[in-house]
């Protein structure tokens, strides 16, 4: 892709004018996105002393402050490097009708392996309405060292030449070679490199200006709805589940035994969990169910086996207006526990698949498609080390309204009773099909679904620590 780029031109009066009047231009699309809510990601990358920064100070002129924001990608500090790569840009991803423009992105320490990881999140992100936009600017080798050379001629300037610039200019042609296969790999439709030519400031902004125009309008008018990749086209090793109906809940456990057996798992636990800590290993618990299944007492025993400085809960409930502004898994992402630490969810990223599905919350495409995004962000929390552990509690429809009763005539466990959760229960067999679904398409090598026969809650609870602490084992083999 460089090899194709002009490097020779150089702007006039006239493309500053031009740019001017584009400017104003950019300035009035971006209201229309708002308007639209349309949230859009620019990024820029290239080489160093390109003008990356310049550049975008002049791109913004015209651009309302509210409405976007500039993210800087310095070096990954030491709390970055104890979670995924792609945590610190999820986290930073714009709501509806706001843009982020990424100064580095995470090209900024891009290696070959992590190809399908950046073309997986860019994509999630398009299919989810966002626009992505991406420049590369580029500069020749010479043009490079008399900038470098410049810059470092004065004080007030000498800090902006990293080590990293002048190890890029003594390398140049091995680097020039690393940026063309990466800009080849991540070339994709959804989300196009542009390579802009950074000799000459007037001509890159009118470069930049011009596509950024155009893409926008291009997606303002697009209003087809995105399928993404569906259950039948997905990638992954699928696991043979049960459906809930072939499931036997006929398991009890007599209370001296469990008290018994629940003391010497709990230790067993947190034995284990020390070598995770030690290991640097995270561990991520998800815990879904039907209301009223026992997740809280279940959670609270495992918690019971875990040192309460290594480990967080979340309880997930409906998203609010900024979590609604954002792609789906933008707020799991921000809970993502550090290396060695255990983060429980009280309820998952499942719920787009469930809850969302059923009462209308998001589109057939969206909920479709929304299987394999899943699997892939499993998969990238896998990749990165940790140790994935999804609970399915289930009880049956009779056990269900006993346990309803009982909270609705307790005062001291009314509150664990709502409206919703008796409105739910009419949709019984609804979430019954969503729940085998999700188990058919969301149970894979790495990421297994455990279903917990829950009309019994002592030996729910047993089961689960069993589970855990084999799951423990068999990573620290």
């Amino acid at each position: 892709m460089l090899e194709n780029v002009n490097l020779m031109s150089e702007g006039n009066d006239v493309m500053k004018m031009e740019n001017k009047s584009l400017c104003v231009k950019l300035g009035v699309l971006q209201q229309k996105m708002k308007e639209a809510g349309i949230p859009t990601v620019v990024v820029f990358e290239g080489w160093g002393t390109s003008g990356k920064g310049s550049l975008i100070g002049k791109l913004i002129l015209n651009m309302d402050p509210r409405n976007f924001n500039v993210y800087v990608t310095a070096r990954r500090s030491k709390e970055d490097k104890r979670r995924p790569y792609l945590y610190q840009f999820w986290n930073n991803i714009p709501g509806k009708g706001k843009m982020t423009i990424f100064d580095k992105s995470w090209y900024h320490d891009y290696k070959k392996d992590m190809t399908q990881r950046v073309n997986t999140f860019e994509r999630q992100l398009t299919d989810n309405g966002y626009l992505v936009i991406k420049f590369f600017l580029h500069i020749t080798q010479n043009e490079q060292s008399e900038r470098i050379s410049r810059l470092s001629s004065h004080k007030d300037t000498s800090w902006r030449v990293s080590k990293r610039d002048l190890k890029e200019n003594r390398e140049y042609k091995k680097i020039y070679k690393k940026y063309d296969k990466m800009l080849e790999a991540t070339n994709t439709e959804n989300a196009p490199w542009t390579v802009v030519s950074g000799m000459d400031k007037t001509l890159a902004l009118n470069s930049i200006l011009k596509t950024m125009t155009a893409s926008i309008e291009k997606r303002l008018s697009d209003t087809t709805a995105k399928t993404g990749i569906l259950p039948e086209n997905m990638e992954f090793e699928l696991l043979d589940m049960p459906k809930l109906s072939q499931v036997s809940l006929d398991f009890a456990v007599e209370e001296s035994q469990y008290r018994e057996k629940l003391d010497k798992l709990q230790k067993e636990l947190r034995e284990l969990s020390y070598k995770l800590y030690k290991a640097d290993i995270p561990m991520i618990l998800c815990y879904e169910g039907q209301d009223a299944a026992g997740k809280g007492g279940n959670i609270k025993r495992v918690a019971g086996g875990l040192d309460p400085r290594d480990y967080d809960v979340t309880p997930v409930a409906a998203p609010d207006y900024i979590e609604k502004s954002r792609h789906y898994l933008w707020r799991f992402w921000r809970e993502l526990p550090k290396t060695g630490h255990v983060q429980i969810f009280d309820r998952t990223w499942y719920g787009r698949v469930m809850v969302e599905r059923i009462e209308g919350f998001c589109t057939h495409e969206e909920y479709m498609r929304a299987y394999n995004e899943i699997n892939e962000f499993e998969k990238e929390l896998t990749d990165w080390g940790a140790i994935v552990i999804k609970f399915w509690l289930q009880i049956d429809k009779e056990e269900q309204l006993k346990r309803f009763n009982e909270r609705q005539n307790t005062p001291e466990k009314r509150y664990k009773i709502t409206d919703e959760d008796w409105r739910n229960r009419e949709k019984w067999e609804e979430y019954e099909t969503a729940v085998d679904d999700m188990l058919k398409y969301t149970s894979t090598d790495k990421a297994q679904w455990h279903i917990i026969e829950s009309n019994d809650k002592y030996y729910a609870r047993l089961k689960t620590l069993e589970i855990i602490i084999a799951e423990i084992k068999k990573r620290l083999q």
